[in-house]
């Protein structure tokens, strides 16, 4: 009887031990996210992408793929179920729809610091334009929360969830109470890209409007 429970002493000694191991040895998501923004420089997979309205309605899902080099260069290229693409060649941002046969051209500058964009492809200076904190874990992920510094931001804050230190989900709450999820599969983390990937000549015949 002595020996038995001398075993079980012994095990539950294995278990709290094992949890406190783990315990310690967890990342937070915030050192998750800082490990991610490091250790990348460049990256593109597939993503999904579902808009919640205020009331709890889901608006139109999307997909497509998605490119970025930091700092200031990336590709947002919806395929379906309408196609439009979003270019940013590290001075300008070009929005062209197809459809409506019109490209948008903005400056980047230092827009691209407060942005959910600055995740993918800033400078990798995260404290200075975010709040960060841990978000704990749900659905198998580890969530880090950032919230702009800036008062006049177009956004309130943004979660990005990990799986074994791969950035898996974004969720963006706006400021109009909507929220933007988006899931990222294929995610293949610096890769060789196409040196042309990030720049963009606006097809003939196309209405320019901007800078």
């Amino acid at each position: 009887m002595k020996q038995a429970r001398k075993g079980m002493s012994r095990g539950l000694v294995a278990v709290l031990a094992f949890g406190l191991s783990t315990a310690v040895w967890a990342e937070s998501g915030v050192a998750l996210l800082k490990r991610f923004v490091q250790q990348t420089a460049r990256a593109e997979g597939q993503f999904v992408q579902a808009v919640y309205r205020q009331n709890g309605g889901r608006g139109e899902q999307s997909e497509g793929h998605f490119a970025f080099e930091r700092p200031g260069k990336f590709r947002w290229e919806y395929a379906k179920p309408y196609r439009q693409l979003l270019v940013g060649d590290g001075k300008k941002l070009w929005s062209y729809d197809p459809e409506l046969q019109q490209v948008t051209v903005k400056t980047l500058g230092d827009a691209l610091g407060a942005t959910p964009a600055a995740i993918l492809a800033g400078n990798g200076d995260l404290d200075k334009n975010f709040t960060l904190e841990d978000g704990g874990r749900m659905n198998e992920l580890d969530w880090a929360v950032a919230t702009p510094r800036a008062a006049d931001s177009s956004f309130e804050r943004m979660k990005m969830g990990f799986a074994d230190g791969r950035l898996a989900a974004m969720e963006i709450q706006d400021n109009f109470g909507q929220t933007t999820v988006l899931r990222f599969t294929e995610f293949k983390t610096n890769p060789t890209l196409a040196a042309d990937l990030f720049s963009f000549t606006p097809p003939a015949g196309v209405d320019v409007v901007g800078e």
